[in-house]
């Protein structure tokens, strides 16, 4: 049976937060955000769990439990998505299987919600599943663009998107299961040409269509699983939602 790993982005401040911490401890119901999200990695069963750290790494790596299958990677400085990603392509090396990547200001997502995922990719022999959302104001998401098949062409983040890609209403919610051998072939292809001046992990998906692979989705139907946390309010939120569960 292959291996399954997941890879948790937690290397970054959160401005808005307004606080010296980093964002990822901040506790939603009593409990840090970043081991809401480990333990939503653990329940479906991930051999290696890689939790990528920056800023104030230490509070982040002394805030979460102890464990053989917790291994941390630093990113010295915050060049996109891609970027944090690639830091961990070296305990990949040996590594036949698949790989979640996750987000660890996002504490809601159920871990069914990734087994559905999984079955999924499996089940149609995916590179790379997505998991999308409907929305009627989409906002400033990435935008889901489609190929003639009706699998993922491209995810167009929303300030390099035109006017036409802006009015799609399927979006990216920043959750993945990729190949992980197709996942950093790919990596090694992006660049950081666009209005962030970024490394996208998005690039990565029209980087795998292009090259024959199928990449895939699964919608999700309860967007606030994919909630991420950007400031206090939105924290108190969200634990609101965790308690109506």
């Amino acid at each position: 049976m292959k291996q399954l790993a997941t890879i948790i982005l937690a290397a970054g401040k959160g401005k808005r937060m307004k606080s010296d911490n980093p964002k990822v401890v901040f506790e939603l119901a009593g409990k840090p955000m970043i081991n809401r999200v480990i333990e939503t990695a653990d329940k479906i069963n991930s051999d290696i769990i890689i939790v990528v750290v920056g800023y104030k790494k230490d509070i982040v790596i002394d805030t979460v439990p102890k464990n053989r299958k917790i291994k941390f990677v630093e990113q010295k400085e915050q060049n996109g998505t891609g970027h944090a990603v690639m830091v961990t392509k070296e305990l990949f090396q040996n590594f036949d299987g698949n790989v979640f990547i996750l987000c660890g200001d996002v504490p809601l997502l159920r871990y069914q919600t990734l087994e559905k995922m999984l079955a999924h990719h499996l089940e149609v022999n995916a590179t790379c599943t997505v998991l999308t959302a409907v929305m009627n104001d989409a906002l400033k998401y990435g935008r889901i663009v489609r190929n003639e098949s009706g699998n993922i062409k491209q995810i167009i983040e929303y300030k390099d998107a035109t006017a036409e890609q802006k009015a799609i209403m399927e979006i990216n919610t920043g959750i993945y299961c990729f190949d992980a051998q197709s996942l950093f072939w790919s990596l090694n292809q992006i660049n950081s040409n666009n209005k962030q001046n970024e490394y996208y992990l998005t690039d990565t998906l029209e980087i795998l269509n292009n090259s024959g692979n199928l990449v895939t989705s699964v919608l999700l139907e309860d967007m606030t699983e994919a909630s991420g946390v950007n400031s206090k309010e939105q924290l108190v939120n969200l634990e609101k939602e965790f308690f109506k569960r």
